[in-house]
């Protein structure tokens, strides 16, 4: 397995602090993938900051605030050392589990900031995401009063999630976007037809979440369905359940081939290749891989270190044209359903 020390950095955005070229999702410590060790998870942002990995992302909706929480002892402790992300707009109801509501108003977002920066236990968020857009509000109202945070010290930098391209230069014309974050991976590619490009354009760092697929290009469900436990988001995911599961499995035989040509794990192939995006499309790369485990993390940085040769690159070109289902239940609140 490669190895790593401290990994690369970059710059966010045009003029925002140097980051780790790879960052750190924080949502599974608090839900969705199944049951958490909160020592390991400690111990996992420990390791964070001794590989370079300083871009830690989170969200209010991540465990409905229990994920902001968590993470505020380690705020506390490493404040200088960490640029922090969190987003609003996904609304959840204690009367209803299953509730996933889209709010952008003005009002809503103050104060989801001021409730995150409370949770946090911080004064200032360096980097804040709309989390998903609802096109029923002007994007200038929303991404005015993002501005307004930011004029007032309670935010540093800008960003937007699951976006098109028009609708990044259209927000960006009102206030500086510093990110995008969007779901991109080898087995999604979406963002592709415009973001990409209008990130490019526009100096914004992108930030691709799930970039392994949600775990399924560690090779790890050899069958979903009866490897995920029934407390894990993802046995309901398109992706993992029946038939689908099954194609998509049949896709990972290079990225494991390639695996063992490196002496490398699928996982870090999979991360090689969102880091080489970097290259092909002119503009800063910087996922954000989520894990519980040290090993993990670690292993993870060390990804950055794999360079994949124009052979490989083709091999693996195809995989994202062949993966079956969508990649939520609901794909109504993503820039691809806008696009189409």
């Amino acid at each position: 397995m490669t190895s790593v020390t401290r990994i690369d950095t970059v710059r966010l955005g045009q003029d925002g602090p140097e980051i780790g070229v790879q960052g750190f999702g924080a949502m599974g410590i608090s839900e969705f993938y199944g049951d958490t060790d909160e020592a390991a998870a400690r111990d996992t942002l420990d390791a964070a900051l001794e590989a370079g990995v300083t871009l830690v992302d989170t969200a209010d909706i991540y465990g409905s605030g229990a994920n902001e929480e968590f993470l505020a002892p380690f705020l506390a402790a490493h404040r200088d050392e960490v640029v922090l992300a969190t987003k609003f707009a996904i609304e959840r109801r204690a009367d209803d589990p299953t509730h996933r509501g889209v709010r952008n108003d003005p009002a809503y977002i103050r104060k989801a900031a001021e409730d995150s920066l409370r949770r946090l236990g911080v004064e200032t968020i360096d980097l804040y995401y709309m989390h998903r857009r609802d096109p029923a509000i002007p994007f200038a109202e929303s991404v005015g009063a993002m501005a307004e945070l930011v004029q007032e010290g309670k935010v540093r930098f800008l960003g937007l999630s699951e976006v098109t391209g028009p609708e990044l230069r259209e927000a960006h014309a009102v206030h500086p976007i510093a990110a995008l974050q969007s779901e991109w991976s080898l087995f999604s590619r979406d963002v592709e037809r415009s973001a990409v490009g209008a990130a490019a354009e526009l100096g914004v760092t992108f930030v691709p979440y799930s970039p392994l697929g949600r775990g399924f290009l560690t090779g790890a469900f050899a069958d979903a369905a009866k490897d995920l436990s029934g407390g894990d988001y993802r046995a309901h995911q398109p992706r993992f359940t029946g038939e689908n599961a099954e194609r998509n499995a049949a896709l990972l035989d290079p990225v494991r081939k390639i695996a063992a040509a490196h002496g490398a794990t699928p996982a870090q192939i999979a991360l090689a290749w969102v880091h080489h995006r970097a290259s092909v499309h002119g503009l800063t790369v910087v996922p954000i891989p989520g894990t519980r485990k040290r090993s993990r993390l670690l292993e993870n940085a060390a990804a950055t270190r794999i360079t994949l040769t124009a052979a490989e690159l083709a091999e693996l070109e195809p995989i994202a044209g062949l993966v079956a289902g969508d990649r939520y239940p609901d794909m109504s609140h993503t820039a691809v359903h806008r696009e189409v």
